[in-house]
């Protein structure tokens, strides 16, 4: 799936622009703790947090992940959205909780690690 197709999917505002929007992101990981996010290791993926802070955006680079949505009506702050720029990294932002997102995105085929 592609990232302005989560978008769409679950009402998401795409908060970059320097991203690749052909990109096919197949799987998921969705964690407030960065350490989880780390025995995470698959790449080009997409993150789903509640954190806000730009711990996110140096994790989800380390460990190549594309695209990270912010839940809950979380946005970015200015600070994070100029390092995801430089990085590549897409953000986006929805009104959903992270279990209903992470269940929308589940139910149209992006999985977690474990699958």
């Amino acid at each position: 799936m592609k990232i302005p197709e989560i978008a769409e999917l679950i009402k998401a505002e795409i908060c970059t622009n320097n991203y690749d929007a052909n990109m096919d992101i197949f799987s998921a990981c969705s964690a407030d703790l960065m350490s989880d996010v780390m025995a995470f290791s698959k790449s080009n993926a997409l993150l789903l947090t509640g954190l806000v802070n730009p711990q996110v955006i140096r994790t989800a680079e380390m460990m190549d992940i594309k695209a990270v949505v912010f839940v809950r009506g979380k946005k970015p702050l200015e600070t994070m959205i100029e390092m995801a720029e430089e990085k590549g990294i897409a953000l986006l932002a929805t009104e959903w909780p992270l279990f209903i997102a992470s269940g929308k995105l589940y139910s149209s085929g992006i999985h977690g690690s474990g699958e």
